[in-house]
């Protein structure tokens, strides 16, 4: 099947609909590289660092142009459009400071020229932040002294084993504190000015919601609904007890989110178990913060739940706040899971339970959908809330021929794991990771054969055998450990779910995969997610179409990366979409810089793939990110004139660029007609992102893209452009 009707299916366009039983799976169907692109796009998109079909170039063009680049150390956006600098780390916000690695972005309009800006803080980058903090904040914090007092210790420390007077404790403090500081959640107020640019200015209604909130003030605390809280307010447990029952202090690891249709924002914790202990117990309490010490070198910062007594359980949850209501404290609803919550995507009609999609970004993470036990009277209505605190959390079993089933995780539930033989008759060593079968012990046990399962299954036959106690508490127990109970009933392995967005026209769910690998915990299962030529391993990616039912839906993949000589789409590890009012899709990709088989790709980038009209199959390159950064968390203003997007991380693996350092690599490539030529690349090694002056330490921020003519950002007129 060529380009133009992968994409097309994407967009929920052809003849055939995606739910007929007579069209099969796409995953690892081999597809031809097409000569032509599928017609001009409605903008003029820039040229990257590999042919694509859309760059308006014939073969001998692409020999040319392509065998001597260089990377650039900015965004890079089509021509007739500009982008600008709106909000960095270290600018003034609420009563705090726009934070570090922004994330998410989620925009709010309060009339035509006024509206907020929600955005995500998501996780530290050591050399980065500690290069930039003196710069940024205009103070120094104990950061050599620090490495060397906890190089003296093993590198490592639990802080509450501390004396009160240990000189260690103030370090740390100082250090955690100001980290803390700079994750969580942030509320921007924006006004547009004259020329139709949007502008930060300080209002009332902004916010800062960090790693902290509630520490020392504790009406600040973030509340929790759902079964867990059950959990968190019993007095009898296995594991540790944090004191507040169901209370929260703060949030982090804020990675991807969405807006709900009654304007409130939803902000997905992932990778929380860098900073807190991620495993629990059968009753779902959570070890002691000592499990997971403190931990700074320079290049690592880890643990930073350990100094404050954090209760692991109470993070990796998907959180709700209305930026409109600034006194209104934040929710942790646990009725959706605790897991590592890269996105969260809201099905909202009247007349029907509320559906919650949402994706857990590891190797063999599940995707998950929640059904509201109430039902939606008005999609506007903001008692809406209400519906997320009652219902059915399930997992998704896919079925190589594009069928699928949602499996609930309550009590009742029998278990059903994969077996390692499944992995194996594909030539793949995959353990089978459970809850532990001492329910004693907190985690996960690794069976490494088909024998050791069965014995397993022996002794528990369903979610209730594993999980100890009655009602909420019980069920608390279960949402609290989703992952494992999620392996245990047989949920598919995914490859890395990023996002999950619906598609307005057509109501179906569109996820991105961004790679299928193993971390030796997990792998994709190699039965569902394959490469092009059925590959078990592609660290390149997918799109995913799922057309869901009551319990039951089908699914196929639509879009694949890799490059177009691979049978790919040229991009690598799709991860953040927006749906624009016309269909159209935006694609930002998340390729780690630090691996040199991804190389090939450059830099970070931004698509589009048009809706209709004669680009409708093609994919076109709209923006390209500064050396070592990811783009994340596309959105539009109302009237899709601003496209904003987050800069995050620049300089990830080198830090601060400065003049001279630099790298060339070699690629070999292949022109639209199949030929192979070398490739000579320019590339700088680390970024000075935004001031672009060499020396000059890197920043993440948020930029606002427009056309410089401040129509829409892909007006009718931008088709009649020359590509």
């Amino acid at each position: 099947m060529n380009r133009r009707s992968l994409l097309l299916q994407l967009l929920g366009l052809g003849a055939a609909g995606i739910g007929a039983a007579t069209v099969p799976a796409l995953a690892g169907s081999p597809r031809r590289n097409t000569a032509a692109a599928a017609g001009p796009l409605p903008f003029k998109p820039i040229r990257g660092p590999i042919p694509l079909p859309t760059d308006g170039l014939s073969a001998a063009q692409q020999r040319q142009h392509y065998a001597r680049i260089n990377l650039d150390d900015r965004v890079v956006v089509p021509e007739g459009y500009r982008s600008e600098l709106l909000l960095s780390w270290g600018d003034r916000l609420a009563q705090g400071r726009f934070g570090f690695n922004n994330d998410y972005l989620a925009f709010t309009p309060l009339n035509p020229d006024t509206a907020l800006l929600t955005v995500n803080f998501e996780y530290i980058s050591p050399r980065l932040w500690c290069e930039g903090y003196a710069e940024v904040m205009g103070t120094e914090l104990p950061f050599a002294a620090l490495r060397e007092a906890l190089a003296s210790r093993g590198g490592s420390v639990d802080v509450h084993t501390l004396a009160a007077q240990d000189p260690l404790r103030t370090l740390v403090l100082a250090v955690a504190t100001a980290a803390m500081d700079d994750l969580g959640i942030g509320v921007a107020a924006l006004v547009r000015d004259a020329s139709g640019q949007w502008r930060h200015q300080s209002g009332p209604l902004e916010r800062r919601i960090t790693g902290l909130s509630g520490w020392q003030q504790p009406g600040q605390q973030l509340r929790c609904t759902g079964p867990a809280a059950a959990v968190f307010k019993r007095r009898q447990r296995l594991g540790y007890d944090d004191g507040l029952g169901d209370r929260i202090i703060g949030t982090f690891a804020n990675c991807a989110g969405g807006q709900t249709p009654w304007g409130t924002v939803l902000s997905a914790e992932e990778n929380y178990q860098t900073h807190v202990v991620d495993r629990v117990f059968a009753d779902g309490s959570s070890p002691a913060p000592g499990e997971r010490r403190f931990r700074f070198d320079g290049e690592r910062l880890e643990g930073l739940g350990n100094p404050f007594g954090l209760a692991g359980n109470k993070y990796g949850w998907m959180v709700e706040l209305d930026p409109r209501r600034p006194g209104q404290p934040a929710v942790k609803h646990t009725g959706l899971g605790r897991f590592r919550h890269e996105a969260v995507a809201v099905q909202a009609r009247a007349g029907e339970p509320l559906r919650v999609y949402s994706g857990c970004d590891r190797h063999g993470g599940h995707v998950y959908r929640f059904v509201s036990a109430g039902i939606v009277r008005d999609p506007a209505d903001q008692a809406n809330s209400r519906l997320l605190e009652q219902g059915r959390l399930e997992v998704a079993r896919f079925s190589p021929d594009g069928s699928g089933r949602w499996i609930p995780l309550s009590p009742d539930t029998p278990l059903a794991p994969m077996r390692p033989s499944h992995y194996a008759s594909r030539g793949l060593s995959q353990a089978t990771l459970l809850p532990h079968s001492d329910r004693r012990q907190p985690g996960a046990e690794a069976l490494g054969s088909d024998e050791a399962v069965d014995a397993y299954l022996q002794r528990y036959r369903t979610l209730a055998d594993l999980y100890p106690g009655t009602g909420e508490e019980r069920l608390g127990a279960i949402l609290i450990d989703a992952h494992l109970a999620g392996n245990a009933v047989g949920a598919t392995a995914a490859a890395r779910p990023e996002d999950t967005e619906i598609d307005p026209s057509s109501g179906d769910l569109l996820i991105t995969f961004t790679a299928a690998g193993s971390d030796g915990d997990g792998r994709a299962d190699p039965a569902i997610f394959q490469g092009p030529k059925g590959q078990t391993s592609w660290p390149y990616g997918w799109v995913m179409r799922l057309q869901d039912g009551d319990t039951s839906f089908r699914w196929r993949m639509v879009a694949t990366g890799g490059t177009p000589w691979q049978g790919g789409m040229g991009f690598s590890n799709p991860d953040n979409l927006a749906i624009d009012s016309r269909g159209n899709v935006w694609m930002v990709t998340d390729r780690a810089s630090s691996s040199s088989a991804l190389d090939v790709f450059g830099n970070n980038s931004c698509w589009v793939l048009p809706a209709d009209g004669p680009a409708a199959g093609g994919a076109g390159l709209f923006a390209t990110g500064p050396m070592e950064c990811e783009l994340t968390g596309p959105c539009f203003d109302t009237t899709e004139t601003t496209l904003f997007l987050a800069v995050q991380h620049p300089g990830e693996d080198s830090a601060t660029h400065h003049r001279g350092e630099e790298e060339f690599q070699a690629h070999t490539l292949k022109s639209r007609d199949g030929q192979p030529f070398e490739q000579l690349r320019r590339v700088p090694l680390g970024s000075n992102w935004p001031s672009g002056i060499p020396g000059r330490n890197p920043r993440p921020g948020v930029v606002a893209i427009r056309r410089v003519d401040g129509a829409a950002l892909l007006a009718p007129d931008a088709r009649k452009r020359e590509v």
